[in-house]
């Protein structure tokens, strides 16, 4: 089947020209032109993949995305109007996983697009190499579990609702307690090199899975910073 990306954007113009970029690079394109009509949709018929723009009317962008990350780890890539670090990082930190500024090309588009399907793919334990074989199997660490195969996070038997992004971000931190891991090694854990992002990309991504698991667990702290280093997971 084809994957399936959703667009929402006010404007018409962008809607056509991403959709038809899609559609020919394979992808089943869906649009919506308000964040009204686009949650609904993406809340009845759940894509692969939302991409939203933040400056909408009636619905914008981001109160989207923070209606739909109340129950959903859905990849989404945000649309920035301007080059506005504000609206980026405020993304993040609300759970996008990815941004792109416009003026853009549908080439970074449809590549992010692929990056961010792939790592889907991965932290549900099927990635596009994996073929038949047998799905990974869950990671214990103390407390700590988590279930690739059903892209499933728990801290003490409650359950921690993680973005892919966050979900291999820390499979990678605690694959190995109590090693350090610099920004760039994380940055390959979780875009594999594909997508450019800065240090505070990963930095904004940790310090929102830290406040997940405080949500659950007000003494939380096995997400340990190394100022000027990096971050790792500690050791029970």
């Amino acid at each position: 089947m084809k994957p399936t990306i959703a667009i929402i954007d006010d404007d018409r113009n962008i809607l056509t020209s991403v959709s038809i970029a899609l559609q020919a690079e394979g992808f089943d394109a869906r649009c919506y032109p308000d964040g009204e009509q686009g949650l609904a949709a993406l809340t009845r018929h759940p894509p692969d993949l939302a991409v939203l723009d933040i400056k909408m009317p009636r619905l914008d962008g981001l109160e989207v995305l923070t209606r739909l990350r109340r129950d959903s780890a859905l990849p989404v890539i945000l649309l920035t109007s301007r080059d506005d670090e504000l609206d980026e990082l405020l993304g993040l930190k609300m759970g996008a996983d990815d941004y792109i500024t416009k003026p853009f090309s549908m080439r970074l588009l449809i590549e992010r697009a692929r990056a961010l399907l792939r790592r889907a793919a991965l932290a549900a334990g099927a990635g596009a190499e994996a073929g038949g074989e047998t799905a990974e199997p869950a990671m214990r660490r103390g407390d700590l579990t988590l279930d690739p195969a059903r892209h499933r996070c728990a801290w003490k038997g409650s359950e921690v609702a993680l973005t892919v992004t966050e979900f291999l971000l820390l499979a990678a931190l605690a694959g190995r307690p109590g090693h350090v891991k610099s920004r760039n090694q994380l940055m390959d854990a979780a875009y594999g090199g594909e997508v450019c992002v800065d240090d505070r990309t990963i930095d904004s991504h940790i310090k929102r899975m830290r406040r997940k698991f405080r949500a659950v667990d007000e003494e939380f702290a096995h997400i340990q910073t190394l100022y000027g280093i990096g971050y790792r997971y500690g050791e029970d």
